[in-house]
């Protein structure tokens, strides 16, 4: 995103970069044109065969991909949507970004706030021993319980204002050795969740910030960026290969928080009397300092601040 910025990107850009992110990944046999045996230099199908397949000029194409056309008509929209094959969610993804890049003003909008009310708080021990946690939509760690942070191993080494899951999946050590096999499957819906979000909002700082810094830190999480895919598979059970708590394998569920700034609960649970749920318990146990422990008020607030 950072580099996009430099270049004079923004809301009008966004829109052409998802064209052409989808048009590159899309194959003339994916869409039944049949093709020569010369060489193609370029990758998935030509402009001139994503316009001819969407019944548009060749011109107005470019235009588009090149961000000088903000303003596509919904007819437009969607004959590009079936021209790519897009699904649902992309789809209502491209329309966003057309809707956006209409209105688009160049004055980057405030962070959102990262302050978590009181009552979640409370909810977020009420959980115990399901490790729980609220994240913004940048994917900052802005409040837990005590198995919701030592879940993600190492990730209490870092200062409370630089935890978050995007950054802990692509820069911290421990992250491939938490996950294993699973690791691959769960970056690309991370970046899929930020493209997604950043296709709307591609000036807030909170996450120009973030990608800046994974662009030039990670090339995994560059070459992801670059494919733009705003959707990702999202599985139900997690396996955690924890330093603390052995294997376990939890169920987790996102939800959306209603009257936040984007802020989503984040839990995972196990069934009581299984070998899962014992270690759910032991690493809750782990994590909490014992009663009377001078740090355990401390932490208690440490752990909810934002």
């Amino acid at each position: 995103m950072a580099s996009e910025q430099r270049s004079g990107g923004g809301a009008e850009m966004e829109l052409g970069l998802f064209l052409r992110a989808r048009r590159t990944q899309t194959s003339p046999d994916q869409v039944g044109l049949t093709v020569g045996t010369g060489l193609r230099r370029t990758p998935g199908l030509r402009r001139e065969e994503l316009a001819t397949l969407a019944g548009i000029s060749i011109d107005y194409y470019v235009r588009l991909e090149r961000g000088k056309e903000t303003r596509p008509s919904p007819s437009v929209l969607d004959a590009l949507a079936r021209a790519l094959q897009l699904d649902d969610a992309e789809h209502q993804h491209l329309r966003e970004l057309a809707a956006r890049a209409a209105r688009y003003v160049p004055e980057p909008p405030p962070p959102p706030s990262r302050t978590v009310r009181p009552h979640l708080k409370l909810v977020l021990e009420t959980l115990r021993p399901s490790p729980a946690y609220v994240i913004s939509r940048s994917m900052d760690l802005l409040a837990w319980n005590p198995g919701g942070l030592a879940l993600y191993a190492g990730l209490d080494d870092w200062p409370t204002g630089q935890r978050n899951l995007a950054r802990y999946l692509f820069l911290h050590p421990t992250a491939r050795t938490l996950f294993q096999d699973d690791w691959d499957e769960l970056v690309r819906g991370c970046v899929a969740r930020l493209r997604g979000v950043a296709g709307t909002a591609p000036d807030a700082p909170d996450l120009t910030h973030l990608v800046g810094e994974l662009l030039l830190k990670s090339p995994d999480f560059a070459k992801l960026w670059e494919r733009y895919d705003v959707i990702g598979r999202k599985r139900v059970q997690k396996t955690f290969h924890h330093p603390r708590a052995g294997d376990l394998t939890l169920s987790g569920q996102s939800m959306h928080l209603d009257g936040t700034p984007g802020q989503r609960l984040g839990v995972y649970t196990a069934e009581p009397g299984t070998p899962d749920h014992d270690a759910m318990l032991l690493l809750d146990l782990a994590a909490s300092p014992p009663a009377g422990h001078p740090d355990t008020k401390a932490e208690q607030q440490h752990r909810t601040q934002p």
